[in-house]
């Protein structure tokens, strides 16, 4: 997969979508402004917590959106494969398939 094509797809949608039904939207930004605000933990694990959710529903989009996110906060790719392992223990061989989603992302969005 073209992950950066992918997302731009994404966006543009999410764009078209978020016309039709701008509050919604609206509550979800608020919503994940909130969530994402550094406090007891940081925005880093959180955005950690956010991929191991987005690889065990399977969520392709999730996936490179929180990929994205993790880029931004400087994730190594060691570290990200370190997350990988345990997102691939919980939730087997489900989880190990959308794993390498998740580095090959990475691995494209990072160059």
């Amino acid at each position: 997969m073209d992950w950066k094509s992918f997302l731009n797809k994404t966006k543009k949608d999410f764009v078209s979508l978020s016309k039709e039904i701008p509050d919604t939207f609206k509550g979800f930004s608020i919503m994940g402004n909130e969530a994402k605000k550094s406090g007891l933990i940081d925005e880093k694990t959180k955005e950690f917590v956010a991929l191991g959710i987005a690889i065990s529903t399977r969520c392709e989009s999730c996936i490179g959106l929180h990929v994205e996110s993790l880029i931004r906060l400087k994730t190594t790719r060691n570290e990200l494969i370190e997350v990988l392992a345990m997102c691939s223990y919980m939730g087997g061989g489900p989880s190990i398939t959308f794993s390498t989603k998740a580095l090959e992302a990475f691995d494209q969005l990072n160059s």
